[in-house]
């Protein structure tokens, strides 16, 4: 009996094995498809946006009407499960899915459509609190921490292709330049949390169109240094070509060849479709995947395959019942499966023929600095937070309508009193990074307030931010605060394997060990105010600059 279960269960491993979607490969700038029984063919992303738009969030820098909240779309097995079959009808093998919730069980989803031979590209930022805000940027714990969370749950699933460290961050207005460096620490250290975890799973960014010039200078920016430190996956949100008038010159599909003809990792199109020319009937595609551009672009996403508008117009390819039963497919989404099936794939070339890619050396003529932020680092935020003599409130820490304003009122305060947030700030411009800059909200914070109270000479009163602080009994009373942040943050430009979600330690020699996670570290999509606190931060730093 024993052996009958044996041989059972060795036929069902070998099931599995031969059902499994074959894997996604990167050589060069192409992607290939691994087949079973050994070798390659080219792949093309015939895809589709597939994330159900969240309440709009209102705010006078929000010029893309993007949404504050999100709804997971492959958390939900029956929603999953009624779409999946007007996905195969429309031959689209890859989704991008911008965000997820890492605490709920994906299981059902992700396998369905891996049965399907449906892919999947993930961003891993969440609105507003857990990404690179383009106006205020910061690579630090509690962001980090999101995108570890999204990978930690969605590894074990084989058909995620790409995780995206980023959508339409940097724009046409330099006054996001300096969000770039940030991305590429971000795309570095996932990408050696990735080798960390024996992944083969690419690392991207998608760039909004507009400016040739800016964006190809991002895309060298991103992938230029080491394959350490570079994208492998570049995605252009291109909506150029409008209605069946288009045409590869008209729509400047021509100037995307051009311009990334001589680039060193995988191009796609991470979304496309304009809606200003009428119902779409997506004449693109034949452009898209014909053979004037699979020398330089691998495919495309369709946005979008639920309702969504934005500045741009109405999007949306279905419309879903009242009671979310049901999905009535519009002609725009029967239009495009017409075209994803007529597509005749090429294999050149082939991937034994494609050359490895190389990574150039960082361009001094580059409007972005080559000087990158540091990894995040828990144990040593945690040395830090420990040994602070005035420290943030517990309830006061977990809410971020308090933590933002509160900064503003410390850094205000220290800019009256000869200091400033310098520590705690950064600067992606001109590549100058505070020590304290990859800490979570809270302990700048109490960075921030610790530096005001010992500027004060310790009075009681100084510690009280409105019954928002109290003193620290774990406190390294005997130390600086400047050599106390130095000790435990010996550089902000450091780099190491990112670590996240530790227990935090009660003292401070207890901190000096692996990485810990605090109350604000890890975020969720209702915590709006994070925008607050690293709005009052920024414009307090500018206020106490001027100052002193």
């Amino acid at each position: 009996m024993l052996g009958v279960v044996f041989k059972l269960t060795l036929v069902n491993i070998l099931a599995v094995a031969v059902l499994s979607i074959p894997q996604i490969t990167r050589k060069g700038r192409w992607l290939y498809q691994e087949e079973v029984g050994g070798g390659s063919t080219r792949f093309f992303i015939k895809g589709i946006a597939y994330q159900p738009q969240g309440e709009l969030h209102e705010s006078d820098d929000n010029h893309f009407g993007e949404p504050g909240t999100f709804i997971d779309p492959l958390a939900d097995a029956e929603e999953c499960r009624r779409d999946l079959p007007i996905l195969r009808a429309a031959s689209i093998n890859t989704l991008r899915v911008y965000s997820v919730n890492s605490s709920l069980n994906h299981d059902e989803c992700m396998q369905a459509f891996s049965n399907a031979n449906i892919y999947i590209i993930l961003d891993l930022s969440l609105p507003i609190v857990g990404s690179i805000d383009r106006t205020f940027p910061s690579w630090s714990t509690n962001i980090m921490d999101v995108y570890l969370a999204t990978i930690d749950a969605f590894e074990k699933y084989d058909n995620v292709i790409a995780y995206n460290v980023g959508n339409e961050v940097v724009d046409n207005n330099s006054t996001t330049f300096g969000a770039a460096p940030f991305l590429k620490a971000a795309a570095r250290d996932i990408k050696a949390y990735l080798k960390s975890l024996d992944s083969q799973r690419l690392v991207g960014y998608a760039a909004i169109d507009g400016n040739l010039t800016v964006r190809k200078d991002l895309a060298d920016f991103l992938s230029c240094g080491s394959e350490e430190t570079a994208i492998d996956i570049y995605g252009l949100n291109e909506y150029t070509w409008c209605g069946s008038g288009s045409s590869f010159e008209s729509s400047g599909y021509n100037e995307d060849v051009a311009q990334f003809a001589d680039y060193n990792v995988v191009t796609y199109f991470s979304e496309f479709g304009c809606v200003k020319a009428g119902p779409r009937t997506w004449t693109e595609v034949g452009s898209l995947f014909g053979e004037n551009m699979t020398s330089v672009w691998s495919g495309g996403i369709a946005f979008s395959y639920f309702p969504a508008e934005s500045n741009e117009g109405k999007f949306g390819m279905v419309a879903i019942s009242t009671n979310g039963t049901s999905a009535e497919v519009s002609s725009e989404l029967r239009a495009l499966g017409e075209r994803y099936r007529a597509v005749n794939s090429t294999n050149n070339p082939s991937k034994d023929a494609a050359m490895a890619s190389n990574y150039p050396t960082f361009s001094s003529s580059s409007p972005f600095s080559s000087a990158l932020p540091g990894t995040p680092n828990h144990a040593g935020c945690n040395c830090l937070e420990v040994g602070l003599t005035c420290v943030v409130s517990p309830v006061a820490a977990n809410n971020l309508d308090i933590v933002g304003p509160l900064i503003g009122v410390a850094c205000g305060l220290l800019g009256e009193n000869g200091g400033s947030c310098t520590e705690i700030g950064s600067n992606g411009l001109d590549g100058s990074y505070g020590r304290v800059s990859g800490c979570a909200p809270r302990v700048k914070l109490s960075y921030a307030m610790s530096d005001y109270y010992e500027r004060q000479n310790r009075r009681s009163a100084a510690c009280d931010f409105n019954r928002n602080a109290s003193l620290n009994p774990h406190a390294s009373w005997a130390e600086s605060l400047s050599d106390l942040a130095v000790s435990c943050l010996p550089s902000p430009h450091a780099t190491g394997l990112p670590r996240a979600f530790a227990t935090p330690r009660t003292s401070r020699d207890a901190s000096r060990g692996p990485s810990v996670n605090g109350t604000l570290d890890s975020l969720n999509s209702s915590s709006l105010p994070y925008l607050v606190c690293m709005l009052s931060l920024s414009l307090t730093l500018v206020m106490a600059s001027s100052v002193l």
